[in-house]
């Protein structure tokens, strides 16, 4: 059967491409959106950190797929009215429920830069990819990383420490893992990490395929890191045991209290023992930016591989994670499959090899690497690292406050940037999670809940580089307002104590 084809040239007809007809409309709403996002920052204290969503305004968004088009000025009064009143809140400085940063009018222009050009930076040769490669080098730079050492944008740490256990993997049992699994020996594999650590090194495991098993979680010291005495003997009963160690995942900033493991003993026991050193430094490994946090984060640059989130501590717009690893070989062969389709060449859009993709499992990739170039470039790593050490500065602010109130009591030591405290009441539990509730319901502040020694912590994570004195202040004096009322009233909600909290 022959198919005919058309002779006639095909011409698109006004509404059948997804361009604007009329791009002087297109331009003043897009000046009407870009100024409405900066009053939105400007006068973010004027709003709540958060607030509830009406159930009616929840109901807008289940509305069936829509088969007709909208009007763009409509489009966008909704989300004004119905999705900016409710979001989130962490542009607020009020918020300290999670760590979470704070963003930048400067990251947003480039977010809206970057989905302009709207650059897959899977592979090929095109410059959005430089910019990338330029962060991988700043990046190993930050650390003192060698030059071979290879770095690739994610969507978070949680991302990046998997990515780390699978290079870690495919180091210890060779490129073959990827075509034949873990196997016997694979089985006989060891990891190790603290009780403190991050849910998410339990669930690379998971997905790795060694299962949760394999992860042994290390007793901490009195200040939550990792004991090194006690990780040293599990390894050696491993070992005697017949098992495999291979790994050990560090913290630099746990997730509770924002302990850092003391990197240097670990990194010190890795080479004794043979045995991959990962860090997972979501948002601490950042601290390495400050003169005077970096010495508390020695041995990170003897690390095989560190896990980072520049949308936390570096307040780039999310999301931004990313995973450096020493030696690059290592890192392609665990993840680089050569294919027909992406075939590389010495000229033309197909060369520029190696390719991002060969470093991870995405060959579709935005160019997270643009708002972390414009936030580093615009700022410097000088004014971020003093704005880091600021925020630690208002953790030992809000320490004092406690210090200094008898209806408040200090849960943790206050190491980073996080405060875990409580107020002082019968059934202290049920009272102390229904104040959070009643503070974050207020609007006035957004701290979270982790649980310490059994204890229901109010735990206020300071990373927004927005948040003041005033902020402090202002979280203290809500704690004790609704902390009299409810051990006033008796009137208690029974909430349940949560599991440590994810950053």
């Amino acid at each position: 059967m022959t198919i005919a084809l058309r002779k006639e040239p095909l011409k698109s007809e006004p509404g059948e491409t997804l361009d604007p007809q009329n791009w002087d409309e297109i331009r003043a709403q897009g000046h009407r959106m870009l100024d409405d996002m900066f009053d939105y920052i400007a006068n973010i204290r004027e709003r709540p950190v958060w607030s509830p969503i009406p159930d009616d305004v929840r109901g807008r968004f289940r509305d069936e797929l829509p088969r007709q088009p909208s009007d763009l000025g409509a489009v966008y009064r909704e989300f004004a009215d119905h999705v900016v009143p409710y979001a989130t809140g962490n542009v607020h400085p009020g918020f300290m429920g999670w760590v979470h940063g704070g963003g930048s009018a400067v990251g947003m222009l480039a977010e809206m830069l970057a989905a302009g050009l709207n650059a897959n930076l899977g592979g090929r040769d095109h410059m959005p990819i430089e910019v990338e490669r330029q962060i991988v080098a700043w990046t190993r730079s930050m650390f003192g990383f060698p030059e071979e050492a290879s770095g690739i944008f994610v969507t978070g740490t949680s991302m990046a420490n998997l990515l780390a256990v699978l290079v870690a993997r495919t180091a210890a049992l060779g490129p073959s893992v990827r075509q034949h699994g873990i196997g016997i020996e694979g089985a006989l594999l060891t990891a190790y990490t603290s009780k403190a650590a991050h849910g998410c090194i339990t669930r690379a495991m998971d997905i790795a395929g060694f299962g949760s098993d394999a992860l042994r979680s290390i007793a901490t010291d009195p200040c939550h890191r990792i004991d090194v005495a006690a990780l040293r003997a599990q390894i050696a009963a491993d070992r005697e045991a017949g098992l495999k160690p291979f790994l050990v995942v560090a913290s630099a900033g746990t997730v509770d209290i924002g302990a850092i493991d003391d990197l240097a003993a670990l990194s010190a026991l890795c080479r004794e023992e043979k045995l991959w050193f990962h860090v997972d430094g979501a948002y601490g490994a950042l601290g390495i930016l400050s003169p005077v946090l970096a010495p508390r984060l020695a041995g990170i640059e003897n690390a095989d591989s560190i896990a980072l989130d520049f949308h936390k501590w570096g307040q780039v717009p999310y999301d931004a994670g990313f995973l450096l690893v020493r030696d690059g070989k290592q890192h392609r062969d665990a993840f680089a499959a050569p294919a027909a389709y992406l075939r590389r060449e010495t000229r033309g859009l197909a060369a520029g090899s190696s390719w991002p993709c060969d470093l991870g499992p995405d060959l579709s990739r935005g160019f997270r690497a643009l708002k972390t170039w414009f936030t580093l470039k615009t700022f410097g790593t000088e004014r971020l690292g003093a704005v880091i050490a600021r925020t630690c500065a208002l953790a030992g602010y809000l320490e004092a406050r406690i210090s200094a109130e008898p209806r408040l009591e200090l849960l943790a030591p206050v190491q980073l940037n996080i405060v875990c405290f409580r107020y002082r009441a019968a059934d202290a539990n049920k009272v102390n999670g229904n104040i959070v509730v009643d503070v974050q319901e207020s609007g006035i502040a957004a701290p979270s809940t982790t649980v310490l020694d059994g204890q229901l912590a109010i735990r206020a994570a300071i990373v927004n580089h927005r948040t003041d004195t005033v902020d402090i202040d202002a979280l203290i004096s809500a704690v004790l307002e609704f902390g009299a009322q409810r051990s006033k009233s008796g009137s208690v909600v029974n909430v349940e104590p949560s599991p440590p909290l994810a950053m």
